[in-house]
């Protein structure tokens, strides 16, 4: 596979740079909220159910497989704790996403010093939510399937071993489409395109989304992962991807 997971690790750490320099702080203020008040909530409603899930799932084992509570318990509690997070994230990314794409916008010109049109007009934002919906909810109908997928095998006795890695995997190659999808949507790509970007440089899309879904279960960084994870996924662009979609870029110009 292509890339680099290391390099996808420290695209989220320049994302972390990027939003505090005085030209995209401005732009994280709102993405920064909406964490706040979703998370804050994910935190006190997801702890209560996963304890409420983990009981149930108790008794649900026969007598006989009690023993198994012990290697499966723990396999559950963390596929829980995931599924739990991440439905948080998909629902800040959907309340969020006009002002993500701005942010993204943002990013870019700061990072290549070119004009992308960007006026600091509320009007233009207004203007991308019915877009920027449509396009999360593409995304969803991507993520669907999968997650489906994932979950039935977890129900399956001795597969389910598997279910956790997977999770994981899925998890991160989601968050990495979910975040890149912002840079390039900017440039009029499709979501197709948007995961032939993220194929072309696997191991990379895969560090990077990886870090930013464990990033989402950290108490505090989980506030500001989100504003992170656009900047840096913008960097990625920039740096690595931008240059694979010259044809395209030229032909919508």
């Amino acid at each position: 596979m292509q890339g680099n997971l290391f390099t996808g690790l420290n695209y989220l750490s320049e994302g972390f740079r990027l939003i505090i320099r005085p030209g995209i702080r401005p732009f994280v203020i709102i993405p920064l909220l909406i964490n706040s008040v979703l998370f804050g909530g994910a935190l006190w409603w997801g702890y209560s159910k996963v304890i409420e899930l983990n009981d149930a799932f108790i008794g649900w084992l026969p007598g006989w497989l009690d023993w198994l509570s012990w290697i499966l318990l723990p396999l559950f509690f963390v596929i829980a704790v995931l599924a739990i997070f991440y439905c948080f994230s998909l629902v800040a990314n959907l309340i969020a996403s006009p002002f993500n794409g701005y942010l993204a916008e943002k990013t870019e010109q700061l990072l290549t010093g070119e004009p992308l049109g960007i006026d600091n007009n509320w009007k233009k934002i207004v203007m991308l939510v019915p877009h920027s919906i449509g396009r999360e909810l593409r995304k969803f109908a991507y993520y669907l399937p999968l997650l489906i997928g994932v979950l039935i095998l977890m129900m399956i006795p001795g597969v389910n071993v598997i279910a956790t890695p997977l999770w994981f995997i899925l998890g991160a190659w989601m968050m990495s489409i979910q975040y890149l999808d912002y840079p390039l949507d900017n440039h009029e790509l499709s979501f197709g395109e948007v995961k032939r970007g993220a194929q072309q440089q696997r191991l990379t899309s895969l560090g990077f989304g990886g870090v930013v879904m464990l990033g989402t279960m950290i108490p505090l960084v989980n506030l500001v992962i989100m504003p992170a994870a656009v900047c840096g996924a913008t960097a990625y662009w920039v740096r690595e991807l931008k240059t694979d979609f010259k044809g395209e870029l030229i032909n919508r110009q």
